[in-house]
């Protein structure tokens, strides 16, 4: 059991967060009055001057990462920490060939990941388009009606998954599968598969719609090249080691922009909550701080960590806090909800509502689906929680009354994209989500209790 004891006791007599003494006995409060803004912009500054001079991004397996993962480390090791930079595997596709001719017309398509290549010179079959209703291609009914079987399968994005939509039109027995966008832009996947896959532009999209029922000839090929990137963990020197708090952030950015807000600024805001803990803070529990690669690319780098773990080595980890995206420009405050989450997680999700619920902010929660690096560690089942703080979700007119910013706009409007820039953050924002991160990874570092189903000194005393 992970229950921590005497934490009451202890807490008044020691010194709790780095080496200098405070006056406190409350080590959350007193690191999250002692981080900043000011402290996570200047990590911030660091990463926009690292893209700026490494080719405009710090993308996995780019110098422009490298340089971003010595800086991290460097940093960390100047404070005292012991820290490592495990590398990983990272596959990047290379396309060879994407195509989709219908006569003498040619449609550009970007052929998926993970899914076997067409035979050289292409594969020809009769093109069958998946009637746009509000769910297309999400049910197996929408493969009724029309033979499949042989064909390749034109199925707009919308409402449901990428593999969804391609495993219901495999299960119809199509021979290939096209996904085209429903937004301006090209799409690139990686879907595992039986079958050859692409996506096509939503124009393409929508003129190989009008040729429904003619031959066309779809060549879709490609390769992975593998290369080693790393992650930076960085433990505390104290703490119990069989008990961590591990908090994490991935360091990559996409490869259109520098990434500041994703995720410059939840790498940022982590890096200013370790370096003002300290790296021997006399706290109960260890924190292990992690920044991860490749996560734009898959959540490679935590899944390759997490993945490499014994289960003893699982057990030693208590929970998980994620933050990914804290510094939005129209921002919002929102809190992990994901249905299904292991037991604990709930505690987590309430620790950060709480928190925000004390600066009057309304938090409101989200389900963020696994799309961030939390989803290897419940993989797990080692609970975990984090913030965010709105990527493309339009702003209502009730959350812009309760949170500021503007109304009908999405609260990052560059999100990756190559204005997400450090004009792209919100300073206010950033400074109230560095306070949270530093005050639920602190309350955690002190005591476990409620995540491990240990019931809280609070729930206690209201039992006595």
């Amino acid at each position: 059991m992970r229950a921590n004891i005497a934490i009451a006791a202890l807490a008044s007599s020691m010194v709790l967060l780095g080496s200098t003494a405070s006056a406190s006995t409350d080590p959350a409060r007193d690191l999250s009055a002692r981080v900043s803004a000011d402290g996570a912009q200047r990590h911030l500054i660091a990463f926009q001057r690292i893209a700026d001079t490494h080719g405009g991004n710090r993308a996995a397996t780019t110098t422009g990462y490298s340089a971003s993962v010595d800086y991290v480390a460097g940093r960390l090791r100047d404070a005292g920490f012991d820290v490592t930079t495990p590398e990983f595997e990272v596959k990047q596709k290379v396309n060879d060939a994407g195509s989709a001719v219908v006569g003498t017309a040619s449609h550009e398509l970007v052929p998926f990941g993970d899914t076997p290549n067409t035979p050289d010179g292409g594969l020809t079959a009769p093109l069958r388009v998946v009637p746009e209703d509000g769910t297309p291609g999400c049910e197996a009914s929408d493969f009724a009606g029309q033979d499949f079987k042989g064909a390749v399968a034109l199925i707009r994005r919308g409402t449901c998954t990428f593999v969804s939509k391609y495993a219901n039109a495999v299960n119809a027995g199509a021979a290939a599968v096209i996904i085209s966008n429903n937004v301006d832009g090209h799409l690139d996947l990686r879907i595992p598969g039986a079958v050859p896959g692409g996506t096509a532009s939503k124009a393409d999209g929508t003129a190989l719609a009008a040729l429904a029922g003619q031959s066309v000839r779809l060549d879709l090929r490609h390769h992975d090249q593998v290369h080693l990137d790393r992650n930076v963990v960085a433990q505390t020197r104290t703490g119990r080691a069989d008990n961590v708090v591990v908090a994490g952030a991935h360091l990559d950015s996409v490869d259109a922009g520098p990434g500041m807000n994703d995720n410059g600024s939840g790498s940022a805001a982590l890096l200013e909550v370790a370096l003002k803990m300290g790296a021997r803070p006399k706290l109960p529990n260890a924190v292990r701080f992690t920044w991860w690669g490749a996560e734009e690319a898959g959540l490679i780098g935590s899944r390759a960590y997490a993945s490499a773990l014994s289960f003893e080595q699982q057990l030693d980890i208590a929970l998980y806090l994620n933050f990914d995206m804290v510094g939005s420009p129209n921002p919002g405050y929102y809190v992990y909800n994901d249905p299904g989450l292991p037991y604990g997680s709930k505690h987590i999700e309430k620790a950060f509502s709480d928190f925000y619920t004390g600066l009057n902010l309304g938090p409101e929660g989200l389900n963020v689906r696994g799309a961030s690096d939390y989803g290897s560690f419940t993989a797990l089942g080692i609970p975990a929680g984090g913030i965010i703080s709105g990527g493309g979700e339009v702003k209502t007119a009730a959350q812009a009354a309760k949170w500021g910013g503007t109304a009908g706009m999405e609260m990052d409007p560059c999100y990756h994209k190559a204005c997400d820039n450090l004009g792209n953050i919100n300073r206010e924002a950033l400074g109230r989500n560095v306070s949270a991160a530093a005050h639920v990874i602190a309350s955690y570092a002190v005591t476990t209790e409620g995540v491990n189903g240990v019931p809280s000194r609070a729930q206690r005393a209201a039992l006595r």
